[in-house]
């Protein structure tokens, strides 16, 4: 079988090879004289629009806008994920950068739970907050706590979109900041 399939391409090798024509030589053109070229200078126009802020550094819009006040937790925890971790890390450098602010951490959770157990998980939540941001060179001195546990959600409704916005640690400016 195997000499068949080597025969048989041997034989369409050739076969293609003797229908191949030769390529015709290629005939030198008559020196085409150069037109000379004009160069328009062209200039352009930056359409970008100017941005400007009406957020004054160091306000509370600030904080709220460029940095963000608030990380989230699963459901019956207290732990930060990275997300959450990069929000504290922008909440760190944005407190350094203004030293006399001192903050307010709420620990916040959904409807569902005992009031008592609810209070006790949101403690764990501002804790866990403040800890990290203390990690990062916050001073303690500057971070205060509260559980609130289910009793200030943030939205209304017993669903698990509303559930999961209401379990957070809420960053809040009390003094320091900027008009």
């Amino acid at each position: 079988m195997h000499t068949f399939l080597k025969v048989t391409a041997a034989a369409a090798l050739l076969a293609t090879g003797a229908c191949a024509s030769k390529p015709k030589p290629v005939e030198e053109a008559a020196p085409v004289a150069e037109t000379p070229v004009v160069k328009e200078e062209v200039k352009t126009v930056d359409t970008t629009p100017v941005v400007t802020s009406s957020i004054a550094p160091g306000s509370l819009e600030d904080f709220r806008v460029n940095v963000g006040e608030r990380v989230y937790f699963d459901l019956d925890q207290y732990r930060l994920d990275t997300e959450d971790q990069d929000i504290l890390k922008r909440q760190a450098a944005w407190l350094a950068s203004y030293p006399n602010i001192r903050i307010l951490i709420a620990g916040n959770a959904d409807e569902r739970g005992t009031r008592e157990y609810n209070l006790a998980l949101g403690e764990r939540r501002a804790n866990a907050v403040k800890e990290y941001l203390v990690s990062l060179g916050v001073a303690a001195s500057r971070v205060d706590t509260v559980s609130y546990g289910k009793e200030r959600p943030v939205v209304a409704g017993s669903d698990d979109q509303s559930w999961a916005l209401n379990r957070n640690g809420w960053t809040q400016i009390v003094s320091g900041a900027t008009s």
